[in-house]
């Protein structure tokens, strides 16, 4: 079983900044690749990024690229998103995923690739 919480959500004016963390229990981080998605109301849920065991890969959505910034630490067992030049249109719900029993370079993107998801944490982007 694996367990996470995620935090730093909030509200942001548009060009803004925010850093979420998803912090991982129940396994060692470096056995897990994670991932993020989102889902804005009435939308499904959708890839932003992905970050592999090792550290060594990582994967975006298009429209993330340049802008969003997918780690991790494991010693802190710890994933982080960090998140520039906000638009409205990021305005969602942010879940961290982790997936085991990957090799040490994959970069899952699909929802059903992930074993484990969090709760999710509200981004808000005012315009």
């Amino acid at each position: 079983q694996v367990q996470l919480v995620e935090s730093g959500g909030g509200l942001v004016q548009a060009g803004g900044s925010l850093r979420l963390s998803c912090a991982a229990s129940g396994r060692t981080l470096s056995s897990i690749a994670m991932g993020w998605f989102r889902q804005a109301a009435g939308k499904e849920r959708e890839f932003v990024a992905a970050i592999s065991r090792s550290g060594s890969n990582t994967y975006y959505a298009d429209s993330m690229k340049g802008r969003f910034t997918i780690s991790r630490d494991n010693a802190k067992n710890t994933a982080y998103l960090q998140m520039t030049s906000l638009k409205p249109d990021d305005t969602a719900v942010y879940y961290c995923a982790a997936r085991l029993g990957t090799t040490y370079s994959y970069t899952p993107t699909a929802t059903n690739d992930y074993n484990y998801w969090g709760q999710g944490t509200q981004v808000t982007v005012s315009s």
